[in-house]
């Protein structure tokens, strides 16, 4: 806290009657009790502006390291900021190369499908030729059993 007009006004008053008190103390003589009490006055005076003096010193602190706190909170959310976006960029990234992975995979899966269609189609025409060929084969055998059959009797 700063000294006031009043403070001064009070300094002013005593100073003189202090001045006093050290001469008559100096050349020996006994105090009064408003002796006395004058001194305490300015004794405590000066402890109060010593102490007046120290609040504005831990003040002034308290002002500078709120300031650096500050500065540092500033700092940090800058830097939580940074990392948020830094995790977010490589979280999407991420979450589109498994997208891509995905897609990728649907369209294996695609064409397995089609290539197992495919393949049961062939197996199905290959069984229905043999098939074919196989009752073409007995049919054959068959008549040529009953022709020989018949020119052999």
């Amino acid at each position: 806290m700063d000294k006031t007009r009043v403070d001064d006004m009070l300094i002013e008053m005593i100073t003189p009657k202090v001045k006093e008190i050290e001469e008559k103390f100096g050349q020996g003589k006994g105090l009064t009790q408003e002796d006395i009490n004058t001194l305490l006055l300015k004794s405590q005076y000066n402890h109060i502006n010593h102490l007046d003096d120290k609040l504005n010193e831990v003040t002034a602190n308290v002002v500078g390291l709120e300031g650096k706190f500050n500065e540092f909170e500033n700092k940090i959310e800058g830097k939580f900021n940074e990392l948020e976006r830094k995790f977010d960029g490589k979280f999407n990234d991420m979450e589109n190369r498994f997208v891509g992975l995905e897609n990728r995979f649907e369209g294996l899966e695609n064409k397995f499908e089609l290539h197992n269609e495919k393949i049961e189609h062939t197996i199905q025409k290959a069984l229905n030729k043999n098939m074919f060929m196989l009752i073409g084969m007995m049919g054959f055998f068959l008549t040529l059993s009953k022709a020989l059959d018949i020119f052999i009797k």
